[in-house]
């Protein structure tokens, strides 16, 4: 990998990092996905490293729980879905994918839960944050409907000026 590649992928992890902290105190609304989105149709296969340098910081910060396993997954989920639509040229899809990530995000994680606590402990995961998972995905819709076009923008020019 180049230098600017490295720089890229530092900053970018730092900013998924440092936005998730800023957003902590609100339930599931949150900039990860939407910027995972745009990294994943910009700069590509780098965002599996953007990802996992994110994770790691996480881990780091909040430190390693099961919790953390789930972030190993869900985020490069997300990229492959990313990935796979990335001719997609309308906003709504990308809102609406957003949004339907955040809905889906408690049961992706409720996964590590149905083998360590079986069936009961996962559904009781899941069910429990449903109410938070609503939040989640409206949260992502309006983010990915305002934030995603502009986000590509500025992304598109920085790899363009490296």
């Amino acid at each position: 990998m180049k230098a600017k590649d490295m720089v890229m992928v530092g900053a970018c992890s730092a900013v998924l990092f440092l936005s998730q902290i800023a957003f902590a105190f609100l339930p599931n609304i949150e900039l990860v996905s939407v910027m995972v989105i745009a990294f994943s149709l910009v700069l590509e296969k780098k965002t599996l490293y953007i990802i996992y340098v994110f994770a790691l910081c996480e881990g780091i910060y909040y430190g390693f729980g099961v919790w953390w396993i789930m972030y190993l997954y869900v985020w490069t989920i997300l990229y492959l879905l990313a990935r796979l639509f990335r001719k997609q040229d309308s906003r709504l899809f990308w809102a609406a994918l957003s949004g339907g990530f955040g809905l889906m995000f408690g049961g992706l994680c409720a996964v590590p839960y149905f083998f360590i606590s079986g069936i009961g402990g996962g559904m009781a995961y899941w069910v429990g944050g449903i109410p938070f998972d609503l939040l989640h995905g409206a949260g992502n819709f309006v983010t990915a409907l305002v934030v995603l076009p502009p986000l590509k923008w500025v992304l598109k020019e920085l790899v363009k000026e490296a």
